[in-house]
């Protein structure tokens, strides 16, 4: 099975389609849930199943750390390992390592750094990254690349992308040929549309099975963020999928998904599950507040998750104000429910053209909560 990507519908700039992958397909536009250390924190497998999720992702960076590259290929791989039969896609660990500005040396080959669990040294090259993601057996690995750090001049941008690009070169060569794996490119650039462009560019003469817009919400704030993305999806090849990384809230989701993207991860929904913040289709409740202590409502009843359909608000306030383990759990489902049926919603409005008028009603949802205090 090649590694493919079809559409199935456009309204405007936004795509509905299908990721067909050798572990699988997933529909698109689509959330993957972070499962940073081969677990989604707080879910077993078959949560983050029944939540409609089809692909997750891992990180090289962690798990080149512990337990190591080579002991999950030699327990099976990470889908083996983790329990999760679909696509993974691995995040190549440039994030995490340019991240330890203290703790690694930058060069032209490649980082050194070292580990923040033990100190220990350790080097990441191009190679090395494609090496251990194949050995993860990653349905979809990333290049290894830089992540420019925000605020930064144009000079220090345009170096910064110049070295992700020759990275990305060699990992293009270093990467396995297998049938339905695939190697994802990222846009790097900063804020500043002509490297973008020139990122584009480059990148596609390379080639790659799909193609991340890296380097955002790092800072810049949504409205530049959005600058970023209308200046720089339009140049990324309309036949492959597009994956905006480390995003977001649903309002960016479904404002990047208005701009063309496909592809989404972020922290956001199971972070904000675990200190007591759902999302909702009236906007974020903080169960930890004193008003819903009697509340017996569900959290959402739009929602068909567990938390939603078992627990009532006050039963959920309960728990996280007694320290129990279930409320975490509990809110990590419903969080990532509504993350996957948005996308649900956003896709079928595409394919009924319907798009924008659904983004406005899911938005006056929200306000409408703000308005009548359903929050808190």
């Amino acid at each position: 099975m090649n590694f493919s990507f079809t559409l199935a519908g456009r309204d405007g700039a936004a795509r509905a389609g299908t990721l067909i992958t050798a572990h699988g397909a997933a529909a698109t536009p689509c959330f993957m849930p972070v499962g940073t250390a081969a677990t989604v924190k707080a879910m077993t497998a078959d949560a983050v199943r029944a939540t409609g999720a089809a692909i997750v992702l891992a990180n090289t960076y962690h798990l080149m750390l512990r337990p190591g590259a080579e002991r999950v290929a030699a327990l099976g791989g990470l889908h083996r390992l983790m329990d999760w039969p679909g696509p993974i896609l691995t995040d190549s660990g440039g994030f995490q390592v340019m991240s330890l500005a203290k703790l690694r040396k930058l060069d032209a080959d490649g980082v050194t750094f070292r580990s923040h669990i033990d100190g220990s040294a350790h080097r990441l090259t191009p190679e090395r990254a494609i090496d251990i993601q194949s050995k993860l057996d990653a349905t979809i690995s990333m290049v290894l690349d830089e992540c420019t750090a925000f605020p930064a001049s144009h000079e220090t941008a345009a170096l910064s992308l110049d070295l992700s690009l020759r990275w990305a070169e060699r990992c293009r060569a270093a990467f396995p040929d297998r049938p339905g794996y695939g190697l994802f490119g990222i846009v790097q650039g900063g804020v500043y549309a002509d490297l973008r462009a020139r990122a584009c560019e480059a990148l596609m003469a390379i080639g790659f099975e799909g193609y991340a817009v890296g380097g955002l919400a790092v800072g810049e704030g949504q409205a530049m963020m959005l600058s970023v993305l209308e200046a720089t999806v339009p140049l990324l090849p309309a036949e492959k999928p597009r994956y905006l990384m480390g995003v977001g809230t649903p309002d960016d989701i479904i404002a990047a998904v208005l701009r063309g993207i496909d592809m989404f991860d972020c922290v956001i929904p199971t972070r904000a599950g675990r200190t007591a913040r759902a999302y909702t289709s009236r906007g974020v409740l903080n169960v930890r507040n004193a008003r819903f202590a009697d509340d017996p409502a569900p959290l959402d009843p739009d929602c068909a998750c567990p938390a939603c359909t078992r627990h009532a608000r006050a039963y959920l306030h309960h728990l996280f104000r007694s320290g129990e383990i279930l409320g975490p759990m509990l809110l990590t489902w419903h969080n990532l429910r509504y993350y996957q049926d948005l996308m649900q919603r956003l896709r079928a409005a595409i394919l009924n053209g319907r798009l924008a008028a659904t983004a406005a009603a899911l938005r006056a949802g929200w306000g409408a909560g703000a308005k009548e205090g359903d929050r808190g």
